[in-house]
């Protein structure tokens, strides 16, 4: 896909798994990129690799986002891509018994707040953040002034056992895209959402191998995991389109998720 190399980008959670696909897909196009990230090191050596900024950033914290944005602008100028990739998740039962001893335990609710917080609402905190400061831009010759660009998940359709703060998130996210893109179409601002599958990531890297195979085969086709590569390559794609807005996309190799 062809991207304006003077474009400045935003990439939250840019330094590892997905956000670092997108990030050095974006720099590999002339893209002058801003890595969002609580990870300095990774952070700062990806930056110096592909002649980006890094912004140490909790999307938890106003003033440290806001901070953030103001130095990449400093940097780059206003960004006019932001690709919402920061994100934690979490496996609890909503109630369970305990093995062994039967006693009963709940879901703690400050685990829940906190994957609501980091997934949903520090999302849409970059969002309004990134949203406000391409209002001011110069649109251009098609009126356009900004992409905005979200991770969601599948489980925001069909979250698993244990799921049910990581699937609320990601499931706000999907619900929240369409109502921002209407708040801003007469501004030229698009936003669409990515719901991924099961991605070769840092996270599931360190699983056994056998459990690695068993998540493969269970995606209907290819019959493997996605690679970051390809979510980056959707980004590329929803930058470039200029057709697609309000949208949320399923790139899952056709899997519908089991309940375990």
């Amino acid at each position: 896909m062809e991207i304006d190399p003077t474009l400045a980008a935003v990439v939250t959670g840019g330094a590892s798994g997905l956000g670092e696909a997108v990030t050095r897909h974006l720099a590999a196009r002339g893209a002058r990129v801003a890595i969002f990230d609580l990870d300095a090191a990774r952070g700062e050596a990806l930056a110096a690799e592909v002649g980006g900024v890094f912004c140490k950033t909790d999307v938890c914290n106003e003033d440290g986002v806001v901070q953030s944005f103001e130095k990449a602008r400093a940097v780059h100028g206003q960004e006019r891509v932001l690709v919402n990739c920061a994100g934690i998740g979490n496996a609890i039962k909503t109630a369970s018994r305990i093995r062994d001893t039967g006693a009963i335990s709940q879901f703690p609710l400050s685990e829940f707040e906190k994957v609501v917080q980091v997934n949903l609402i520090g999302t849409f905190r970059c969002i309004a953040r990134s949203a406000a400061g391409m209002l001011a831009a110069k649109p251009s010759n098609e009126g356009e002034r900004g992409v905005i660009i979200n991770t969601a998940s599948v489980a925001a359709e069909d979250g698993q056992t244990g799921q049910a703060a990581y699937a609320a998130s990601k499931a706000g996210i999907v619900g929240m895209t369409l109502p921002i893109a209407r708040d801003l179409m007469n501004e030229g601002i698009r936003i669409n959402t990515i719901l991924p599958g099961l991605f070769a990531t840092p996270l599931l890297a360190a699983a056994p191998q056998s459990v690695l195979d068993s998540l493969a085969a269970s995606v209907p086709f290819p019959k493997r995991l996605g690679a970051p590569d390809e979510f980056a390559e959707m980004v590329l794609f929803m930058i470039s389109n200029r057709y697609i807005n309000g949208e949320d996309v399923r790139l899952d190799g056709a899997i519908r998720m089991a309940p375990r």
